[in-house]
Order: C-alpha cells, then structure tokens, then sequence
C-alpha cells in the first residue's frame, strides 16, 4: 500500500498494481485477444526476413525444393498469459508465444511448415513529454528453446529491435504535432 503524495497544483498520478496488470493480461489471453497472423504482404520490403520459402532457405533448405519460391504465412499467439511485474520505474513483462509458419499454395491452401515457441522479455518505461503521457518499450530479452535455431534467433532479435520496438514505441509515444 502507497499513500499518494499531496500537491498544490494540479497533477495527474497514474498507479498500476501488479494485481491490475496481470488482470488485464489474463482477460486478453483468456479471451484469445493475444493472436496475430502476419501475411508475406504486410512486412516492409527492407524488413530483413521476408515472409517466403526462398528467404527461410538459410534455416530450412527443403523447405525452398519443395515449395520454391512460395509465400508464407506466419500465425503468432500467447501460449500462456503474459506475466507482469511493476517496479518504480517501469513495468516489466514476459511473454510466453509460439509462432507458426506455413506455406502458401497457388490454390491458396496452407501447408504446415514449423512451428517455434518464443519466449520474450520486455520493459516498458512511462514517459512524459510536453505534457503528454506515453511511454517506451524495449527488449531486453528473447529465447527459442531450439539450440539450432540460432541464427533465426540473432534474426527475431535483430528484426525486433529495427522494427518491432520502434513501432511499440510510436504507438506508446506519438510524436507531438507542430
């Protein structure tokens, strides 16, 4: 228990309990809210791994002989409510998933191709700025529990930090209008 401090002015306090967070994060996993699926289409064309049988060649070179040059389909989704802690100074969270990928075929039907199960640590910092409130978000943590997949693993890790982080960040903190 915290007792809030008082002040002359007017001030806005934001409190968030380990019991609210992990609520919230229990009521999105629960009700299947914690899923995407990420289609070859939708990643930037400078993202450094592209969704497509010939891009995973590095990590899966069957897969490419037998469906060469075929678009992919990648469905991610919680394994298991995220798990959050607050701290003074940030809320830090672990987020249990697994991602699977399939190949698409010219009669659109998808084909089972791997499936990895992703473990992340995140920390998210609340911010204000000019009088508005935001926040920053930043990995500091990620593990795939298959040894051989190191290499995709230093990919995932670098592919979050250009692209995953910055965009968490630009939706936690827009940048202000002139």
């Amino acid at each position: 228990p915290m007792t809030p401090p008082m002040a002359p002015e007017p001030m806005l306090m934001l409190a968030v309990t380990e019991f609210v967070a992990n609520s919230a994060a229990f009521t999105y996993f629960t009700a299947g809210a914690l899923r995407r699926n990420i289609s070859s289409d939708m990643l930037p064309r400078r993202f450094p791994l592209q969704l497509r049988t010939k891009s995973m060649e590095v990590f899966s070179p069957q897969l490419q002989e037998l469906y060469p040059d075929r678009p992919m389909e990648l469905h991610l989704w919680a394994r298991q409510q995220p798990l959050l802690s607050c701290h003074p100074d940030a809320l830090h969270g672990t987020l249990f998933s697994s991602a699977e990928a399939f190949v698409v075929l010219p009669n659109a039907t998808r084909v089972p191709a791997f499936l990895l199960n992703i473990d992340a640590n995140v920390t998210g910092k609340p911010t204000i700025t000019r009088n508005r409130l935001g926040g920053t978000v930043r990995l500091t943590g990620l593990g795939l529990p298959v040894p051989q997949v190191k290499r995709l693993e230093t990919l995932l890790k670098f592919a979050l930090w250009l692209f995953g982080v910055p965009r968490a960040n630009s939706k936690c903190c827009p940048r202000p209008v002139p």
